[in-house]
């Protein structure tokens, strides 16, 4: 074989040499940090997998792995057998949050999925199937994707789901989405399909809400009463604001937040709170505990004039 011939094959054995040393770099990091959870709630028995995020045994864990249970049982890596209580669940982000009174399990790194790019490689560490400790590795295959969740009567959707095609299995909802540096940039929460999987992003948002669980137990959200569907924005208006998209109007409960502070049909949310409102999600954003009962200055588009108000959110009913 010539030497033309063979430097094709030592540089494909270079990548592969390569893939494999951050594979396997991020599940040593990883796999002392994650838990196999056994639960049973009234629904019967379930399993689950769970992540090691502070020194002091607090879990994270998808809110559905969990739901209607109180506790359960957690066993780490080196074989440690721990009980766990559910501080608290939030059905609407499906993240919950455990803690264990006794563990020498190391805590994760968490990250941030905001940075992450479409082909960047993530690995998926958890219990699929009762086996514990597997390491699944692919790549980010779709970003921006929703999930819909609900909390009784409640629907929302978890905004900017990451979509991979690291395998993920029943079991591994719950379980550690790892980036190449071995940081916890998603909680793995459901199987979309053949070859798919869905993990909920961490980032600013989801940290507020894991704070707000470890502090409080819930999360308490804010309810603007206003419902729209993205737009694009004229050609003057994006030029002017930097952005290609609003939020048009299409629902106003009345007497809600939204139409106290004159809101209509027909309107487009620029901007909320001084941020960018490009789509219902960017608006669910701001939704979080710190905006019930301040003030939130809205700007809109109407009949192609800039119109500013003040809203005032108020707290969701549960």
């Amino acid at each position: 074989m010539s030497t033309e011939q063979l430097e094709p094959e030592r540089a494909e054995s270079a990548a592969l040499d390569a893939y494999s040393q951050v594979v396997t770099t991020v599940a040593a990091r990883v796999l002392p940090s994650v838990a196999a959870l056994a639960v049973r709630s009234p629904r019967g028995a379930g399993a689950g997998s769970a992540v090691t995020f502070t020194d002091d045994g607090f879990l994270l864990t998808s809110a559905h792995v969990v739901e209607g249970a109180g506790g359960g049982v957690a066993t780490f890596g080196d074989g440690a057998e721990a009980r766990f209580d559910v501080v608290g669940a939030d059905p609407l982000s499906d993240l919950a949050v455990l803690r264990v009174r006794a563990t020498a399990a190391p805590p994760a790194e968490l990250g941030d999925a905001d940075p992450l790019r479409i082909g960047q490689l993530v690995v998926a560490v958890g219990n699929p199937l009762g086996l514990a400790g597997s390491v699944t590795a692919g790549v980010v295959s779709g970003l921006g994707r929703s999930l819909p969740a609900r909390d009784g009567r409640v629907v929302r959707l978890i905004e900017d789901v990451i979509q991979t095609d690291a395998a993920l299995n029943p079991g591994n909802s719950g379980g550690a989405l790892a980036d190449s540096a071995g940081r916890v940039v998603g909680i793995n929460t459901a199987v979309a399909g053949y070859g798919l999987g869905l993990a909920v992003p961490i980032n600013s948002t989801t940290r507020q809400i894991i704070g707000d669980l470890v502090s409080n137990g819930r999360v308490r959200r804010a309810w603007l009463g206003v419902a729209g569907v993205p737009v694009p924005l004229p050609p003057a208006v994006a030029e002017r604001t930097g952005q290609q998209r609003g939020l048009r109007v299409v629902e106003v409960v009345p007497d809600s937040p939204a139409g106290i502070a004159g809101i209509y049909l027909g309107d487009v949310i620029i901007s909320a709170g001084g941020r960018q409102v490009a789509n219902g999600q960017s608006l669910q954003r701001l939704m979080l505990g710190p905006a019930i009962g301040t003030r939130l200055p809205m700007t809109l588009l109407r009949r192609s004039a800039f119109v500013d108000v003040i809203a005032v959110p108020t707290e969701l009913a549960r």
